[in-house]
């Protein structure tokens, strides 16, 4: 029998599948059927979604100030007052593909000096940690066609304390805690509404939406609900034919919207709401003391039900609305709204909607999807896993699908400022302004929808190994949307992130493509080929850019780990010389590897890719060797270093043991038998290299009987002579082994700091645990002693892929120093169940990420809402950093997939 897991909020209707649990049943599976009505373009089951971002202000394409201060140009206190110009925000969102329409919850608790229509928080200039979101929420649920969603927000009854929270934080410097609401104490008394959003979708444009309120405390409380629809802002800015204006007009209990191009939308509610309208237009008069454009502005709606102004439209016309209830609840008691939204006409639009089903018609629809929704999901997690593990791989995949954000940004009309307008001639020439080309109006996976609501290219490609175990359609969408022609730089760079798309990223691209195809069910070879063709011009660019000496050595900068090292490595370095450096190497060897297996898969069906292959395994070759070439290896330490190599020819090795120099471990891949003799041109390639260049054969030589008992090849950067006392160094419990994963850092470093003078100037790094309190790399910098997700799920791929070559016959100290040896497989299966266990309930019912927080260790209605931070202390596993949710942490829901399913890997 299934075990019930109950979602805080009293429902028992999210069932997680045990090991007694009956199969599913062999009928065909309702979502896997509007996935693939989807992929087919037969029904576009994803056209409506979470896509509505939680905050535009405050970023990069908003801010239009000279030199860049988009925390100050847009901050929060204009977000309710000012029309964005490329994307819109809100609570609870959704939102077309195309984003003509938006959906989102505005509340109020009464005291509060403004509506809740968006999550607070602190810019990067405000959080003595870099930016903060100070709310508390949660992505309960989603399926990957968002026919069934879930979302949960807790709202304190008492006045918000904004002024408290920007005032202490303020005062609080790099090397304090960051004062958070519950340190407030407005949760002390449960005196807060626990308010649950259900979406349930009856066709691609048709939603079922249940909002539900719960009053925790212990008398009662009224709430003001308001449900609100609007109309992106397309017709403010002078673009050629872009004046046109759609309309939502108010009628009883619903909001019924006419556009030219989606046609008619009906927001119908239950009960007898107060339909208010205004227009999503800026107020210039409360801004900056001038006439606007509507005399009922974007702010109207907050206005009027705060201060009781006389700000919406007594006609009940506009391009925003809302339905307003006033919902009064006894202590311990709950209250719902039914709403539908729905297109019920393509343009012009014509007759009045019907009513909208909410009766039985809705109550079908909101079941059926629900238990479709527990039947998908019973067909994704193992029935190995715990009820809490299932519950962790489930929470960490709806926050993947709720991080699709709709994205627009034309990077030329950004620089060039709106028709009509200069922008300062700073802009010209600062952030992004080699990055004219891009423009982008796509959904995409993004780190977090508030803390960082724009995509990073690495973090992008780690998301679609997760995405793919439920979507992989959309995983390959998404790996192949930064590559072409509108994003990916002419010179062949792949964009890194809205701050600065000229930074880089470490290329993982063609490893994720890798991953997805083979999640996939390694079919797709049109996908592969797709993405190869557009690499080979990425590769080449980081040949041509990042490899100043032609030695095969790589710099890179600071590769997205911005602060393990002594030194800024993205920007001038302190002498002068070049830094060479070991990840950027590793990466590059491994991106040669994952390069040769693409090739050999498309060489098996398409022969014009054997040479594609033997380039690429010579170009590994090349890179692997000359890590040892070039003293990037220290054979005394049996470690990577970065080096930075003088003008005049010194090399000063940087020996900070760090993810740095275990990175190198990554590039590793085997070629079996059955390839070689499939493609004999490579074989004869390796032959010819262990004959002539017998140099390479530490890299390239390693053969043994295989599973199948015929030779395989092992190429790998880290050789067999290192890779036993490499890891010796990696798994050792006073390095880099913690109960909950790999630190990036190792704390041999606490007593033995590293430090090097160079251009008189002494550069230091020691252990720390948590957060970095350097202030020399800027912002939420952080990359040192703690864990991080992609790094470590990085590594335990490649144990598996050494285990796979060596099998049971390597063994190696599992602790090191402790006697006890392990398998590699062994060794990834523990690594991942300690990352896992960061998440999990431990024999005190407490889970790793939530410290000392007390709140969300014990009280029922807080422990199983589970956020999935951007790093982990990395001691006691505490989550630090974005820690409301960071995407490529729900890799840990494909680690519970891997770790469960019945048959490791072989």
């Amino acid at each position: 029998m299934a075990a019930v897991v109950k979602y805080p909020g009293g429902v028992e209707d999210v069932q997680v599948i045990t090991d007694s649990s009956p199969p599913p049943s062999s009928a065909p599976d309702p979502e896997r059927i509007r996935l693939a009505q989807a992929d087919a373009g037969e029904q576009d089951w994803r056209a409506w979604g979470p896509y509505l971002s939680e905050r535009a202000w405050g970023t990069v394409r908003e801010d239009y100030s000279e030199h860049g201060t988009a925390w100050d140009y847009f901050p929060h206190d204009h977000a309710r007052s000012r029309a964005y110009r490329w994307s819109e925000d809100g609570m609870a969102g959704v939102c077309d593909d195309r984003q003509t329409f938006c959906f989102a919850l505005a509340l109020w608790n009464g005291r509060d000096p403004i509506l809740k229509e968006r999550m607070f928080g602190l810019g990067g200039d405000g959080g003595n940690h870099g930016e903060d979101a100070k709310d508390y929420w949660w992505y309960e649920d989603s399926t990957p066609t968002h026919s069934w969603m879930r979302w949960r927000y807790h709202y304190p009854q008492a006045a918000f304390p904004y002024d408290e929270l920007v005032a202490v934080n303020a005062l609080r410097g790099r090397d304090d805690t960051e004062y958070e609401l519950v340190d407030t104490g407005i949760f002390d008394d449960d005196r807060y509404w626990a308010v649950t959003v259900d979406y349930a979708k009856a066709g691609p444009g048709d939603m079922c939406v249940v909002v539900t309120v719960a009053n925790r405390g212990d008398r009662a409380e009224t709430l003001h609900v308001l449900p609100t629809l609007w109309f992106r802002n397309t017709w403010a800015w002078g673009l050629p034919g872009g004046d046109r204006v759609p309309r939502i007009v108010g009628e009883g209990s619903r909001l019924v919207g006419e556009h030219w191009v989606l046609g008619q939308l009906l927001l119908e509610g239950d009960g007898d709401p107060v339909p208010l309208l205004c227009d999503n237009d800026t107020n210039a008069e409360r801004l900056w003391g001038l006439p606007g454009r509507s005399r009922y502005p974007k702010d109207g709606i907050n206005d009027h039900v705060v201060d009781g102004a006389d700000t919406v439209n007594p006609d009940r016309e506009g391009t925003k609305g809302a339905l307003h209830y006033a919902l009064t609840v006894p202590a311990g008691e709950q209250r719902q709204i039914r709403l539908r939204l729905t297109r019920t006409a393509p343009p012009p639009g014509g007759t009045a909607p019907p009513p909208a089903d909410l009766g039985a018609g809705f109550d079908a629809v909101v079941w059926a999807r629900r238990a479709e929704a527990n039947r998908f999901f019973a067909g994704v997690v193992p029935g190995t896993a715990t009820a809490d593990e299932a519950l962790v791989a489930r929470q960490a995949i709806a926050g993947l699908m709720w991080g699709k954000q709709f994205y627009h940004f034309d990077v030329k009309r950004w620089l060039d400022g709106d028709p009509g307008s200069t922008p300062p001639a700073g802009r010209r020439h600062g952030r992004n302004s080699a990055w004219w080309h891009m423009t982008s109006f796509d959904v995409i996976s993004m780190p977090d929808p508030w803390e960082y609501p724009w995509y990073a290219a690495w973090d992008l490609a780690f998301h679609c190994v997760s995405i793919a175990r439920v979507d992989p359609g959309f995983a390959k969408e998404q790996i192949l949307l930064l590559l072409r022609e509108w994003y990916l730089h002419p010179n062949g760079q792949i964009p890194a992130y809205e701050w600065a798309f000229g930074d880089v990223n470490p290329p993982v691209h063609a490893w994720a493509a890798l991953k997805v195809f083979e999640i996939d069910g390694g079919r797709d070879h049109a996908f592969l080929a797709r993405v190869m063709h557009k690499l080979l011009l990425n590769f080449t660019w980081w040949v041509n850019r990042k490899d100043t000496g032609g030695n095969n050595v790589f710099e890179g900068g600071f590769l997205g780990l911005d602060n393990v090292g002594p030194f800024d490595r993205s920007a001038a370095l302190p002498v002068a010389g070049v830094l060479e450096q070991s990840d950027g190497t590793g990466w590059m060897a491994m991106y040669a590897l994952n390069m040769l297996d693409i090739a050999i898969v498309l060489a098996e069906h398409d022969r014009t890719w054997v040479d594609t292959a033997t380039k690429f395994f010579e170009h590994f070759a090349y890179i692997a060797a000359a890590a040892y070439d070039q003293g990037l290896w220290d054979n005394e330490d049996a470690f990577f270093y970065d080096v930075l190599r003088l003008h005049d020819g010194t090399k000063v090795p940087l020996k900070v043991r760090s993810v740095v120099g275990l990175l190198p471990l990554a590039a590793v891949t085997r070629l079996t038998a059955r390839t070689l003799h499939r493609l004999p041109e490579l074989g004869a390639r390796l032959r010819w290299f262990l004959t002539n260049r017998p140099e390479y054969a530490s890299v390239i030589g390693a053969r043994r009987l295989g599973p199948d008992g015929r030779q395989q090849r092992l190429l790998s950067m880290v050789g067999p002579e290192q890779i036993v006392r490499l890891l010796a160094r990696m798994l050792d419990t006073d390095e880099f082994l913690s109960e909950y994963g790999l630190r990036t850092l190792s704390r041999a470093h606490l007593d033995k700091p590293f430090a090097v003078t160079l251009g008189g100037q002494e550069f230091c790094v020691g252990y720390e645990p948590a957060e970095s309190t350097s202030g020399l790399f800027g912002g939420n910098s952080n990359w040192r002693g703690p864990i991080w997700m992609p790094t470590n799920f990085l590594l335990i791929s490649a144990l598996r892929d050494y285990a796979a070559f060596f099998g049971d016959d390597l063994q190696v100290e599992y602790p090191t120093r402790s006697g006890v040896k392990r398998t590699l497989d062994e060794i990834a299966d523990d690594l991942s169940a300690r990352l896992i266990s960061l998440f999990t309930r431990d024999g005190w019912g407490r889970r790793p990420i939530y410290g000392a927080a007390q709140l969300f260790q014990t009280h029922p209605d807080w422990r199983d809402l589970i956020s999935f931070p951007e790093y982990f202390h990395g001691d006691n596993g505490a989550g630090l950093g974005a820690w409301h949710q960071t995407g490529w942490t729900a890799l840990v829901a494909d680690l519970i997939l891997t770790l469960r399913r019945p048959e490791k890997p072989g």
